[in-house]
């Protein structure tokens, strides 16, 4: 930690100070190895430069550290860059209590939120996609709070609130009606022309990108079913208007009829794709539409089903998906569907996030294809591939560090040993 010592300067020593430029904040870093990027091989020893939060170059060997430079050693460690998750829920913690959303307040979802953010980045993951919070403006505050180096966690890319159909998944339901009527979301709607709506609302209260959940959901009270929940002239027009406000939308969608329907509204991802088949994934690359497959959400709600954990009605639809989970990715590939990664964090603990590797490899991905899907890919689904995924001069310095090499053994990115986020050491 630095210390600033007390002194006094003269007034006019003091104007001159504040018309000085500041200094730039440099951070050299020593390794023994890197993966610049997934496509790489691995160089060894090696020198990273970081000023002012982005990377200035990459030296074999160990340079010396310039005067007023701070210097991070990882003698036995290899850089990779920033892992991405395109799937979070900040705000949110596991809990089978549906009912805790009519008696916590929205400063308490702040607060999980900001927690959840420190987690996150400690395990290695400098860029989220938040694909739904539970109150307004949570997340549009937590992306100003990480990017200002208020609370430490990871860059944030935020839908904020999820556009639903009245009463399915995503709108409030499991409680009586004046309840549900007291809690309803702003943000369910019916009908295309009240769909565009809805977009241009969450444009205007600075949403990243466009959330709907295309088909039924499993952990809704809601019980009809996983198929499709909008109609094609209501995703239609959600696409479409979206695109007009420069916005990509992200579909949760299950049932293969309502993959193939938001498909073929040209939706950018489909979040999840349980019952992904041949004519959905066909619609899916016809429109150049990603699979997110949230592998760990569906680990980490199968052991609790029976258990009192979640109602019947959840319990059911735990038992439904869970009979084709394990294959999402695998049938994916088969049809040869393009993967991201993303994890549905906040359905199990946040930090377990790179659990969902060894799930991607027992699918048949790849180590360096696993990896490419939270780097590389990842950064190409939110449009910042030119800044993020790589470890290359000019790219926000979003560096993790680990034993082993992932391009051989993914699983390594489980252990995580320094972290830092646009320049900012994550302690």
């Amino acid at each position: 930690m630095k210390i600033a010592a007390t002194f006094s300067v003269p007034v006019a020593g003091a104007l001159a100070m504040l018309a000085a430029p500041a200094a730039a904040d440099t951070t050299i870093i020593h390794a023994d190895g890197i993966v610049t990027d997934a496509n790489s091989e691995p160089m060894g020893r090696a020198t990273v430069t970081v000023t002012d939060g982005v990377i200035v170059s990459i030296e074999d060997g160990w340079s010396e550290v310039p005067e007023g430079a701070e210097m991070v050693h990882l003698e036995g460690k290899t850089l990779v860059p920033g892992l991405i998750d395109l799937h979070t829920h900040l705000s949110g913690d596991p809990s089978g209590e549906f009912w805790r959303a009519a008696t916590n307040p929205p400063e308490w979802y702040t607060l999980i939120a900001a927690k959840n953010a420190r987690i996150t980045a400690l395990a290695g993951f400098t860029t989220v996609r938040d694909v739904g919070s539970r109150t307004d403006q949570v997340m549009q505050s937590l992306r100003r709070a990480t990017e200002a180096g208020v609370v430490p966690g990871p860059r944030v890319v935020t839908s904020a609130r999820t556009i639903a159909i009245v009463g399915g998944h995503g709108d409030t339901n499991g409680f009586t009606r004046h309840v549900n009527d007291a809690l309803t979301s702003d943000f369910a709607c019916t009908g295309p022309v009240e769909c565009a709506e809805k977009v241009r609302t969450a444009s205007k209260y600075g949403a990243d990108l466009i959330k709907i959940t295309a088909t039924g959901g499993v952990l809704s009270q809601q019980g009809r079913g996983l198929e499709a929940h909008f109609t094609d002239a209501e995703m239609k027009s959600i696409v479409d208007t979206a695109e007009t406000l420069g916005l990509k939308v992200a579909a949760h969608a299950h049932g293969a009829r309502g993959i193939e329907a938001a498909a073929r509204a040209g939706v950018h991802t489909i979040e999840h794709g349980t019952y992904i088949d041949e004519a959905a994934a066909q619609a899916m690359k016809a429109s150049g539409t990603t699979l997110i497959p949230t592998l760990m959400a569906f680990e980490g709600i199968k052991k609790n089903v029976g258990t009192g954990y979640y109602t019947p009605v959840v319990d059911d639809k735990i038992r439904q998906v869970g009979r084709f989970a394990g294959t999402i990715v695998d049938r994916a590939r088969e049809y040869g569907v393009k993967i991201a990664f993303g994890t549905d964090a906040g359905v199990f603990p946040h930090g377990e996030n790179a659990s969902e590797f060894a799930l991607m490899k027992a699918g048949g991905m790849s180590d360096r294809e696993a990896l490419a899907s939270a780097t590389t890919i990842a950064a190409e689904i939110i449009g910042m591939e030119g800044q993020i995924g790589r470890i290359a001069p000019g790219y926000s310095a979003d560096i993790i560090a680990v034993e082993g090499n992932p391009l051989t053994d993914v699983t390594v990115l489980e252990d995580v040993d320094f972290v830092m986020v646009r320049g900012r050491v994550i302690e």
